[in-house]
C-alpha cells in the first residue's frame, strides 16, 4: 500500500514537471528547430543520469559484496543486462517516434491545445491495448478514463474537433505513447529504472539526430553552418537545460520508477495531469486567463484521478 501510494505520487510529480516544461519546449523548438531541440534534450537527459548511475552502482557494490557466489553473480548480471538493454532500446525507439510525430504535427499546423488533447487520447488506448495483454480494469477506472477525456476536451479544445493531416500525425503519436506506457509497465519491474531511462534517452537522441540533420540542418554543410549560431543563444539553452535535465532526466526516470506496480491505465490517468498543470502554470506564472470551462475541465480530471484510485485501495486492503 505504501509503495503504491509513493509510486502514484511519483507519477503525479512527473506530470507536474512535464506540465511546467510546456513553455520551455515551445521556446526551444522555435529557437533551434524542433528535431534539434528533441535530439539535444534527449542526449542531455542521458548525460545527466550517468553520474547518478555511477554513484548508485558504487553504493550497491558495497552492499552486495559476498552476498552470493561469484558465478551466480555473473550469470544474473549477464541476464539482467540483456533485459536492461532490450528495455532501454525499445523504450528509446518508441519515445523517439512518438515525440517527433507530435513535434511534426505541431509544426504542420496543429494548435498546441488541440495537440495536447489528441496526444492525451492515449488514456483510452492504454486500457484497450491492455485488454489484449490481460490487464483488466475495474469500472471505476473506465469511468475515470471517460471523465478525463471530457475534462481534457474542456481544458485543451477551443475550436471544433476536425481532423487534418497534422492532427492525424498527433493521433498516431498518442498510439505510440500508449505503447510506451505498456512497454515500461513490462520492463520496469525487471530492471534498474535509472539505467533503462539513460539508455532510452541515448537511443532516442541518436535516432532523432537523423531528422535533425535532414530537416533542421537541411542535410548540407551550408545548412549546418546556418544552424550552428542558433546554439549560441540563451533562448535555446535555458529551455534545453530545463527540458533535458528536468523533463527528461528527472521526469521520465520518475515515470519508469513510478509505474512499478501501478496499473498502466491508472498510470496514464495520473500522467494526464500534465495538461492540468500546464494550464495552472500558465495561469499562475504567465497570468493567462483561466475561465469556467478550464476550471470545470480541471475538476473533472481530478475527480477521475480520485475515482481511478479506488480499486487499488480495495485491492490493497484485501488479505
Amino acid at each position: 500500500m505504501h509503495t503504491l501510494k509513493r509510486n502514484s505520487l511519483l507519477l503525479i510529480l512527473t506530470s507536474f514537471i512535464w506540465g511546467i516544461s510546456f513553455v520551455a519546449q515551445s521556446q526551444g523548438g522555435d529557437a533551434i528547430g524542433p528535431f534539434s531541440f528533441n535530439c539535444i534534450r534527449f542526449l542531455l537527459g542521458s548525460a545527466v543520469l550517468v553520474p547518478v548511475i555511477l554513484f548508485l552502482d558504487k553504493k550497491a557494490s558495497h552492499n552486495n559484496t559476498d552476498e552470493m557466489p561469484l558465478h551466480t553473480q555473473k550469470r544474473d548480471h549477464t541476464s539482467s543486462n540483456k533485459t536492461l538493454w532490450l528495455g532501454g532500446i525499445s523504450c528509446g525507439i518508441i519515445l523517439c517516434i512518438a515525440s517527433n510525430l507530435q513535434q511534426l504535427g505541431i509544426n504542420q499546423g496543429t494548435p498546441a491545445g488541440k495537440a495536447g488533447f489528441l496526444t492525451a487520447c492515449y488514456i483510452i488506448l492504454v486500457p484497450i491495448f491492455g485488454l489484449f495483454l490481460k490487464k483488466k480494469c475495474g469500472w471505476n477506472v473506465w469511468i475515470g478514463v471517460v471523465l478525463t477525456l471530457a475534462g481534457l476536451y474542456l481544458l485543451c479544445m477551443t475550436d471544433s474537433l476536425t481532423l487534418q493531416l497534422s492532427d492525424i500525425l498527433v493521433l498516431l503519436c498518442a498510439v505510440i505513447f500508449a505503447l510506451h506506457i505498456l512497454v515500461i509497465d513490462h520492463f520496469s519491474p525487471l530492471v534498474n529504472g535509472v539505467k533503462m531511462s539513460c539508455i532510452q534517452f541515448f537511443t532516442a537522441g541518436i535516432l532523432t539526430a537523423i531528422p535533425m540533420f535532414l530537416i533542421d540542418m537541411k542535410h548540407s554543410l551550408s545548412g549546418f553552418t546556418e544552424w550552428l549560431p542558433s546554439l549560441a543563444s540563451w533562448d535555446a539553452w535555458i529551455p534545453l537545460l530545463y527540458a533535458g535535465i528536468m523533463s527528461c532526466g528527472v521526469a521520465y526516470t520518475l515515470q519508469i520508477i513510478g509505474q512499478k506496480g501501478v496499473n498502466p491505465t491508472v498510470a496514464s490517468l495520473l500522467l494526464s495531469l500534465e495538461s492540468v498543470f500546464s494550464v495552472l502554470a500558465g495561469w499562475i506564472l504567465l497570468q493567462e486567463k483561466l475561465g469556467l470551462r478550464e476550471i470545470l475541465g480541471c475538476v473533472l480530471i481530478f475527480a477521475a484521478i480520485i475515482l481511478a484510485q479506488l480499486p487499488s485501495k480495495q485491492k490493497s486492503a484485501a488479505p
